[in-house]
């Protein structure tokens, strides 16, 4: 495990930057939906807006994952620090319940206005595809960080099981966004453990039953333990239209009013949103 430790940072990025590029070929070789003149806008937008949130929370937050959960080790904080359970249990608990805590973040990310201002910049995406993985606004970004750090500190989560944690949700968040057409045999089969690109697809609709459902991040359970999945698109993969529908204008697949957005009123709510064309 040490040795596992000591080489994450390296593991990481193989796993970041291979997931990236084979789903990128996948979804160029198996396209579910062709892409529009919006694509070099909303790749170089997307990835700009990950290289933000990940300085913000260097700057912000020195200590955290991997580095963290060796802190609480150290420190003897949380539930496994203290139970003297052993690795075999703690290590697979620990992976199920950080989805688990993703699951719940998102469903309250949804639900909490103010921390839907946070999320609202990733379903502002047009289209759908792997770089809507990386769509999260950087204040996002630094509330995830800090409620993963309280889970880890909670569970005394083993620092391995928090790494390939990590590795798991970077390398879902490209395969589950990916623009990809598979079988509907084998989606059905996948879709009864893991979450698929064809069950996550439903949550960017703008249909409000299908975006405020499928929320669950590497396994599907949680939607079904939770009354929260959704099956199928009322219209089809074809004419799922993404986004939210007050943000529809162009201008929104632009990095500057990707990192405005918290900032922006809603019209359902009252509130006054500014339309300029650009």
């Amino acid at each position: 495990m040490e040795a596992l430790l000591k080489n994450g940072a390296e593991i990481y990025a193989v796993a970041y930057f291979g997931a990236l590029l084979v789903v990128a070929l996948v979804e160029w070789v198996l396209p579910r939906r062709a892409a529009s003149d919006l694509a070099r806008v909303r790749w170089l937008s997307n990835f700009g807006l990950t290289v933000l949130g990940s300085a913000l929370v260097r700057l912000l937050i020195p200590i955290a994952g991997v580095g963290w959960a060796i802190f609480c080790r150290e420190q003897g904080l949380g539930l496994f620090n203290n139970v003297g359970w052993p690795a075999w249990i703690a290590f697979p608990a620990t992976i199920v319940l950080i989805d688990l805590s993703h699951y719940l973040e998102h469903y309250l990310l949804h639900r909490v206005p103010v921390f839907w201002r946070l999320h609202r910049t990733h379903h502002t995406d047009l289209e759908y595809d792997f770089s809507t993985g990386v769509r999260f606004h950087p204040f996002e970004n630094v509330f995830a960080t800090l409620t993963l750090m309280l889970v880890v500190a909670a569970l005394g989560a083993p620092p391995a099981a928090v790494l390939i944690s990590q590795v798991l949700t970077i390398v879902v968040d490209f395969i589950e966004h990916a623009n990809v057409r598979m079988p509907v045999s084998i989606d059905r089969m996948i879709r009864l453990v893991f979450v698929t690109p064809d069950m996550h697809r439903i949550h960017h609709s703008q249909v409000h039953r299908e975006g405020n459902s499928n929320f669950s991040n590497m396994l599907s359970v949680w939607d079904r333990l939770f009354g929260t999945y959704v099956d199928q698109p009322a219209a089809g993969h074809e004419r799922i239209a993404f986004g939210v529908p007050e943000f529809t204008d162009r201008k929104h697949q632009r990095l500057h009013w990707m990192l405005a957005q918290p900032f922006l009123g809603d019209p359902k709510r009252g509130e006054h949103v500014e339309h300029v064309d650009l």
